[in-house]
């Protein structure tokens, strides 16, 4: 079953691992393309003087839900990626910036991923069929990863689930929403957000996570924007 053409949802992102973020999300379908609108605010803000890399996806083919701290299978303080996944499951989409790969393979890149403390995120693509069926279906969740290990249990500078290379925090995930269908008449938000440091398309800075591997970032700059939710 797909999702409906020119039907919207929403979700409230909450914190996990004690990441002190927040955010709200949306998705507007226009026949198999979606409208992605995804704000953030208060999460890990920087290493080495350069905007940290949160990668951020819609994930699906599980249980639709967020992970509790019971998820925590190995006692460690932090909720995996890999705990996580059969609350939420799979990536089934990348919310990478700009023409940046949408699939599950892109899912770690990092230097197309929105980077700093405050995340404005916009982009209109075409939705692959299987995140429109978990859409429909109720168990589409978006995931935004990266925690700063310093706020972390010290488990959060060993190696990450997903990339030995990387520390634990850096791929774990920091916000959850499960998606639902928006309320009929839309949803009509004020939402106020920093400049993070850095320009829109051209800044890049070099990111030292754990010591381990330099990644190029781009740094965004983000400004105050309303967002309207249309009419179902």
């Amino acid at each position: 079953m797909a999702a409906d053409a020119d039907q919207s949802y929403s979700a409230m992102l909450g914190e996990i691992n004690n990441s002190g973020a927040s955010g709200e999300v949306w998705i507007d379908m226009e026949g198999s393309m979606a409208t992605v609108t995804l704000n953030a605010t208060g999460l890990a803000a920087e290493f080495d003087g350069a905007p940290y890399p949160h990668v951020q996806h819609i994930h699906i083919g599980a249980q639709g839900l967020c992970p509790s701290p019971e998820a925590d299978a190995n006692g460690d303080g932090i909720i995996s990626t890999t705990e996580g996944g059969p609350s939420y499951g799979e990536i089934g989409t990348t919310l990478s910036v700009g023409d940046a790969d949408k699939s599950p393979a892109g899912g770690l890149d990092l230097a197309a991923a929105p980077a700093g403390s405050t995340i404005a995120y916009e982009e209109t693509f075409e939705l692959d069929q299987a995140t429109q069926d978990a859409l429909a279906a109720g168990t589409a969740v978006v995931v935004v990863h990266g925690l700063d290990p310093a706020t972390q249990p010290e488990s959060g500078t060993s190696p990450s689930d997903l990339v030995p290379e990387l520390p634990l925090a850096a791929t774990s995930p920091a916000l959850c929403g499960a998606l639902e269908v928006a309320p009929v008449g839309g949803v009509d938000t004020d939402v106020a957000t920093i400049a993070a440091a850095g320009t829109n398309d051209s800044a890049l800075g070099t990111v030292a996570l754990g010591g381990t591997l330099a990644l190029m970032v781009a740094a965004g700059a983000y400004v105050v924007r309303r967002r309207v939710v249309r009419d179902n």
